[in-house]
């Protein structure tokens, strides 16, 4: 069994050396050292490429969704399970549109936690069944209307024709909600070679993440399986 390499993240170095002592019970688990703030988080992201993140969004100053933003472009293929004492359904609806797969609180016990780990590698999400109704609603709010859906915006040529046939191909992946191994597989690439093509298309876009492209995308009318 392949053991899940996992990045803890968090400023509180006493929480962490609990939950790393917890997690490393766990004969599949594999606890890399921790990371104290976003700009170690994203070095050592790049350095020892986790499997899973274990992320607090309260990160002394700085903002954990920062985090969340840089995971997309260096390493989209990590899973980023947020764990947190927030509990806004606001604060939710903006970690998953960020690229998080499951959202947990502090107060969770360790065996939920590892399972958790566990679901995100098999390609599970979760979140807290009191702010589930709360996060639906809003992301069931935030939807264009139907007749909006392949508007451009006003005067504006649509920037998806910039695109290669590969890179479009590519962008409709992530628009399926595809991690990037998910669309190498798709497209019989090698997944540095989607990168590459992501990477292109990041530019041509003036995007900073996947997760804005993939805004771009949905509002020049990509839908998830249409293209």
């Amino acid at each position: 069994m392949a053991s899940i390499r996992t990045l803890l993240v968090d400023d509180h170095a006493l929480f962490v050396e609990t939950l790393a002592v917890r997690l490393s019970r766990e004969p599949d688990i594999e606890v890399l050292p921790a990371a104290l703030d976003p700009h170690d988080a994203l070095r050592l992201v790049r350095t020892l490429a986790p499997t899973v993140l274990v992320l607090d969004l309260i990160l002394g100053q700085m903002s954990g969704m920062v985090v969340l933003d840089e995971i997309q472009l260096i390493r989209p293929e990590c899973h980023v399970v947020v764990l947190t004492g927030l509990s806004a359904a606001d604060e939710v609806v903006e970690a998953f549109r960020r690229g998080a797969k499951a959202w947990l609180p502090k107060t969770v016990d360790g065996a939920h936690l590892v399972r958790v780990i566990r679901g995100v590698c098999r390609g599970e999400c979760w979140m807290p069944p009191d702010v589930l109704g709360q996060v639906l609603r809003k992301l069931i709010a935030a939807r264009p209307a139907a007749q909006d859906v392949r508007a451009e915006p006003a005067g504006q040529a649509d920037p998806l024709r910039v695109l290669t046939a590969r890179e479009r191909d590519v962008l409709q992946g992530a628009v399926d909600g595809l991690s990037r191994i998910d669309i190498a597989r798709r497209l019989f690439l090698s997944p540095n070679t989607v990168r590459t093509h992501a990477q292109n298309m990041l530019t041509k876009l003036s995007a900073h993440s996947m997760l804005e492209a993939v805004s771009v995308a949905r509002r020049y009318g990509m839908r998830p399986g249409i293209g």
